[in-house]
């Protein structure tokens, strides 16, 4: 029996008092502060002691396993260390320690300031041009994002030299929820969404002021849209005008006062009434909780008069509008995307296998409106469909001389329901009187590619197009596209539909497109082991298929990290491999029988006989991908002595369509066995340990985590999940796109059979799918991160299955954020996740 090597200490005297009523074997502390010697089983315990407020309930089982609270301001993780109320609830004083010095480190890789977006406009000097750069860091104490504008003059003199002049400091967007530059670049829009019942402010930058200040009330519109995907923010050409997507005003909602019910409407405040609910509307889904129907305005800048764009009804949400070119004697017209809103609104956030069409409309303050009156004006706000022949059009660009638009489709994901897949590129004649009619003839300028061969281009995937993203002979766009496991810079000659890549062909970084200077490019480039850095990219001669690109380093202040950062990414490396296909079926297509890719990340000494431990990570989706760009978060976890193994199985974009669309209906089983191969790649190579393996992954990669480490219990000696799928049955009635759920368990089948109420048929399979019917294998400690508001994977999933671990009375930690979504995404949030998991694997793989 353990003895008492310390007096009890700090206690509360009544906690004191109750601990002396023990009998001598219950009262040990060692100097590591455990308080009760484990060895025994809780019916040992004096039954009074049992019963009172000082221990919770617990089973037989788990206390065998895994010391439990002493009470509820005492915390005590798995190791069996206990703390005392001065430490934070889970950490002993090792973990504190390892808590203190990873969180230093964390924050070195944290402070990396990201490239949001940029501009390049034309000096109004005449000499060079000039840059304009958003960048963005995170503010942990405020838990928000740090906004900033750099700005810079470029001087291009020759294809071997470019020089950026940078302004001494950034300017810091305080405040601001969106910026956009007119065409020229001589004026900015300058966009604060308000919260409660506020204006939102317009306000209209000049060189050196600001010009103008409009505040819009409530009444007219609510917040406007810039979340990337209903975003839509246009300035005219003669930008007196803009165009732009915010929500719809707040409907009225019933007042009640002490005497029940009051008949109209009213806007006064006071003690005596308040308002009802009203009825129920849906949203969109994840991050879109609680958002009012996107819609059309159009604000000019000269009288600040908004006016809603007419015509477009309720039976559309609408997004990403842009101005068609003015005609003479014609009325100027609006191009939109628009997406059914009269039905079932299932999740859109990554799901653009939701059907949407281009559709014209004419713009509020145009000639004839303005000379029209009464039912004349009314004429021409009918909404015209220009995309009636296909399942999905957004993105929608015009050519710089206005005689025709180009936009993306991803009629591939909606006709077959996964949930991002191949796009294509479709081009449509402009009328030369400006007057859109709904015959215009779709043509295809570039396809699906389904199995692309070795080396070739893969298709296009893009999650967005460049406002300007037109070379000056006016049918080059210039586009950033996802290329296997990285991104490449691509021409596409919108007429012959022709397709280059342009970065180097030699690089395993990805590149991503930030703006064009004339003809030529801005881009950034980087890769797990280099922060991003801006490069500048040269057009010799004109642009064609065999056009000859050079690609010139820029300095920048941007591209700056802390010397122990920079020392420690000198010593790291990384491939990417090609992982074979094991066990090829004989119904599978060339596509998916081709090897599938993973990136390595490890130290350059790494030496056979010292392997590192190795972290296996996955991406969500399942149809997304992990590329080799820098990852903040990734780079810090390699640092404390980590290789790294980033599986893009099959299924994952970047590879063609048959690879892509092998995965639905084999979740659970293709992809959990593609990740072990991968596994047992580099385990075959010398480069990993056996017996030093974690993984990670979150949504859709914490569905395989959770099925990793019950499917092969022996794998791994940690696993992290951020809000993972682990029962579909469970989550079917819960989550924002059920539809998912049905695509992935039965292939495209399950478009077809999707209903708001699942068979027990169904709810079956989908147990059969999901991590959960093999949790009674789970050996391995895992820690759940979890976001309360997530709409995407309930909460209630990950919480079930955390219960089911404990109830096994296995290793399990869970974290919930209350105020975060799927993404985890806010500042502190993230930060804390990566620290508990850096925290979690050296405790248990290291």
């Amino acid at each position: 029996m353990t003895k008492v090597t310390k007096p009890l200490l700090r206690l509360p005297p009544k906690r004191a008092k109750t601990i002396a009523r023990l009998p001598p074997q219950w009262q040990c502390y060692t100097p590591l502060n455990s308080i009760l010697p484990f060895s025994h089983s809780p019916s040992q315990l004096p039954p009074r002691l049992l019963s009172s407020h000082l221990f919770k309930p617990f089973s037989s089982t788990a206390f065998s396993q895994s010391k439990k609270r002493f009470a509820s301001s005492l915390a005590m993780d798995s190791s069996g260390v206990s703390s005392f109320p001065e430490n934070p609830v889970g950490l002993d004083r090792v973990c504190e320690e390892e808590y203190t010095s990873q969180s230093r480190l964390l924050q070195e890789f944290t402070e990396i300031a990201t490239i949001d977006k940029a501009w390049a406009f034309t000096s109004s000097s005449g000499y060079g041009s000039k840059g304009m750069f958003a960048i963005s860091q995170p503010n942990l104490l405020a838990n928000v994002r740090r906004r900033y504008i750099l700005s810079s003059h470029i001087s291009n003199k020759s294809s071997d030299s470019v020089s950026f002049e940078w302004a001494p400091f950034p300017v810091e967007m305080t405040g601001v929820f969106t910026i956009v530059p007119s065409p020229s670049g001589s004026k900015l829009l300058v966009v604060r969404n308000a919260e409660n019942d506020s204006p939102t402010r317009f306000e209209i930058w000049g060189p050196a002021q600001v010009e103008k200040e409009f505040q819009v009330p409530r009444s007219i519109h609510g917040s406007v849209y810039a979340d990337g995907w209903f975003e839509g923010i246009s300035w005219n050409f003669d930008e007196t005008l803009i165009a732009y997507v915010a929500e719809e005003p707040v409907p009225s909602k019933p007042t009640f006062t002490c005497f029940g019910y009051k008949k109209g409407d009213t806007t006064e405040k006071d003690m005596g009434n308040w308002k009802g609910q009203g009825e129920w509307e849906e949203d969109w889904g994840e991050t879109y909780a609680g958002k009012r129907q996107p819609a059309l305005f159009v604000i000019n800048i000269i009288s600040g008069e908004v006016q809603a764009v007419e015509g477009v009804g309720r039976f559309l949400s609408v997004g990403q509008v842009v101005w068609a070119p003015a005609a003479e004697n014609s009325n100027q017209y609006l191009v939109f995307v628009g997406w059914p809103s009269d039905a079932r609104k299932l999740g859109i956030k990554h799901c653009y296998n939701r059907p949407c069409a281009l559709y014209a409309v004419t713009a509020p303050f145009s000639k004839s409106q303005a000379t029209n009156s009464g039912d004349n004006a009314s004429k021409d706000v009918a909404v015209i469909a220009l995309t009636q022949s296909i399942s999905s059009a957004f993105f929608p660009r015009f050519s710089p001389d206005g005689k025709y638009l180009v936009f993306l489709s991803a009629r591939t994901a909606v006709d077959s329901g996964a949930h991002w897949a191949t796009n294509s590129l479709h081009r449509i004649d402009w009328p030369a009187d400006g007057k859109p009619g709904q015959s215009g003839k779709i043509v295809e300028v570039v396809p699906v590619v389904m199995c692309p061969d070795d080396g070739c281009f893969p298709g296009l995937y893009l999650s967005k197009i460049p406002s300007k993203p037109w070379l000056s002979d006016g049918f080059t766009l210039i586009l950033s596209s996802i290329w296997g496991s990285t991104e490449a810079i691509l021409s596409v000659n919108a007429l012959s539909g022709q397709v280059s890549q342009i970065s180097p062909s030699n690089s395993n970084s990805a590149w991503g497109l930030l703006a064009l200077d004339g003809d030529s490019i801005i881009a950034v480039s980087s890769s797990p082991v280099d922060i991003p850095q801006i490069k500048y990219g040269v057009l010799a001669g004109k642009a064609s298929e065999d056009a000859k690109w050079s690609w010139l380093d820029v300095t920048s202040p941007i591209s700056r990290c802390s010397e122990k950062v920079r020392s420690f990414l000198s010593s790291r490396q990384f491939d990417i491999l090609k992982i074979p296909v094991r066990d090829i079926a004989e119904n599978l297509t060339k596509g998916a029988s081709k090897p599938y890719e993973a990136i390595f990340v490890s130290s350059k000494s790494q030496k056979n006989d010292m392997r590192d431990p190795l972290i296996v990570v996955l991406h969500g989706g399942p149809h997304s991908v992990s590329l080799s760009g820098f990852s903040k978060s990734l780079a810090f976890l390699s640092s404390l002595g980590y290789s790294l193994l980033i599986v893009n199985y099959r299924g994952s974009l970047g590879f063609g369509e048959e690879a892509l669309q092998s995965l639905p209906g084999k979740v659970g089983s293709q992809d959990v066995n593609d990740v072990l191969a991968a596994i047992d790649h580099v385990i075959d190579m010398g480069l990993a340990d056996p017996s030093k393996i974690a993984v990670m992954g979150g949504s859709h990669g914490g569905f395989l985590t959770t099925h990793l480490i019950g499917q092969a219990p022996d794998k791994f000696a940690a696993a992290c999940a951020r809000n993972p799928a682990c029962n579909l049955s469970l989550m079917v009635g819960t989550t924002d796109i059920p539809d998912w759920i049905y695509v992935e368990s039965f292939g495209s089948e399950g478009k077809s059979i999707f209903t708001e109420v699942a068979s027990p048929e169904n709810l079956t399979a989908f147990y059969n799918k999901s991590p959960v019917s093999h949790i009674s294998k789970v050996e391995t400690p895992t820690l759940l991160l979890l976001g309360a508001k997530d709409l995407r994977v309930p909460v209630s999933s990950g919480i079930q299955y955390a219960r089911a671990l404990k109830e096994r009375g296995r290793e399990v930690k869970v974290i919930v954020f209350p105020e975060d979504t799927h993404g985890l995404e806010r500042p502190q949030s993230d930060f804390e996740s990566y620290l508990n998991i850096g925290v979690w694997f050296k405790k248990y793989c290291s």
